[in-house]
């Protein structure tokens, strides 16, 4: 395994591209086995979670071509429709081949994803939206079994005990598209990342509408076309870079970034007594010497990301007062929080809510990464501290952040990639 070692206490300064989403990727690829011809993908960023989305393609027969952002995808030669433990396992994502392959195919064999360190992510609307269609769904060792003689449109209530749900929206809304008759979706996930999916699928031919919004309606069709389509920017890479501007009191201006796609965070930035410049494609940080503590609760979109939250509590763990965040997406994702007090933040837990009190300083130490996003926020926590910071494990962060250090070190960061003796 490999470790960074980053030097603290550096200003940033310069400019840096925003990568392409990982979380619209994902779901795309998937859909586009379910196109006749060749699909080709732009701005797909090159990351361990895409590649093992590619690993499962191969096996399957799909022949595929990834160089330079660019993915070619050709299904016409599919012959496997089973995605293995040992891809599911690594890579939660890659249940949004389930829909496309029950629409296309009417069978899939998948693996069951179970939980993971930020809490436990159970697939039932994803099952009870399929069923809604007429899939049959069985478990056998461990396996989702579904099969189905014809998908048939439906109403659908997508709503679960935590909000809307993006795989199981994107599952439901692909399957749908090749349903006969129409479907509606009810309590869909509204999230730019089903936006860019629809987009996608309306391209290769489906008839969706409402996208962005909690209800869907599909027309079925009997058939889609492969399309060339570029993925949107990512907005929690660009979130991350954002917050590491602030924390480390620098200017720099983030580029091919939708900060639309932002706008819960711009809001709490600004509650904190600091400034933020957008424009269509870019944004840039006005930092200060101090900013003011505040109050935050994860939610769906447009509600501030569960996905930056790790992020954010690693700023405001410099804040001045007390900070309490309240995750409502997944309320155990706070493994984080222990590793940042080594740092020398001081956060309490009270159940779902992270209670944080603002500190002048933080200090380098050995720390441990244990999901991607909580990665992110000891790298920009130890981007400020004083001294040296080891972490470990960073494995997590290649999944879901392109050439991470390499950004931020054009920014004039002292980060270091070692292999862990």
């Amino acid at each position: 395994m490999e470790k960074f070692i980053i030097e603290g206490g550096h200003k940033l300064e310069g400019e840096i591209e925003i990568s392409g989403s990982k979380n619209a990727s994902l779901p795309i690829i998937a859909a586009s086995i379910m196109c006749e011809g060749k699909t080709v993908l732009y701005n797909v960023p090159d990351l361990k979670d895409i590649q093992t989305m590619i690993k499962i393609l191969n096996f399957m027969g799909v022949n595929t071509k990834f160089e330079n952002n660019t993915l070619e995808i050709d299904p016409s030669g599919i012959y496997q429709f089973t995605a293995p433990y040992e891809f599911v396992s690594t890579m939660r994502g890659s249940i949004c081949l389930l829909g496309p392959l029950l629409a296309k195919y009417k069978k899939a064999r998948f693996s069951m994803p179970g939980g993971c360190v930020i809490g436990p992510r159970p697939i039932d609307l994803h099952i009870k939206g399929l069923k809604k269609l007429g899939v049959q769904i069985e478990n056998e060792e461990g396996y989702i079994v579904g099969k189905a003689d014809v998908l048939k449109g439906n109403d659908i209530f997508l709503g679960g005990s935590f909000g809307s749900s993006v795989l199981a929206t994107a599952n439901v809304m692909s399957a749908a598209v090749l349903a006969e008759g129409e479907t509606t979706i009810e309590y869909a996930a509204c999230e730019p990342e089903i936006v860019d999916l629809a987009k996608f699928l309306k391209k290769a031919g489906a008839k969706i509408y409402g996208e962005g919004s909690h209800l869907l309606k599909i027309e079925g069709v009997k058939k889609l076309k492969g399309v060339e389509y570029k993925i949107i920017p990512d907005r929690i890479e660009g979130g991350t870079y954002i917050l590491a501007g602030y924390i480390t009191k620098s200017k720099i201006k983030i580029n091919n970034i939708i900060p639309q796609h932002l706008f819960a965070l711009f809001d709490k930035i600004e509650e904190c007594g600091l400034k933020i410049i957008y424009k269509s494609n870019f944004v840039e940080t006005i930092p200060n010497d101090k900013w003011k503590a505040t109050e935050i609760t994860t939610l769906p979109f447009p509600g501030f990301p569960t996905d930056l939250q790790a992020q954010m509590m690693g700023f405001l763990s410099l804040a001045e007062g007390i900070s309490i965040i309240t995750e409502k997406v997944f309320p155990e994702r706070f493994i984080h929080v222990g590793e940042l007090n080594r740092l020398g933040a001081d956060i309490t837990l009270d159940g779902s809510k992270a209670i944080i009190k603002g500190v002048k300083s933080l200090k380098g130490a050995k720390v441990m990464a244990s999901d991607l996003r909580a990665s992110a926020a000891l790298v920009l926590a130890a981007l400020t501290a004083e001294g040296t910071t080891e972490i470990s494990r960073i494995y997590h962060l290649d999944r879901g952040y392109e050439k991470f250090e390499k950004k931020l070190n054009l920014l004039g960061a002292k980060i270091k990639r070692i292999r862990e003796e």
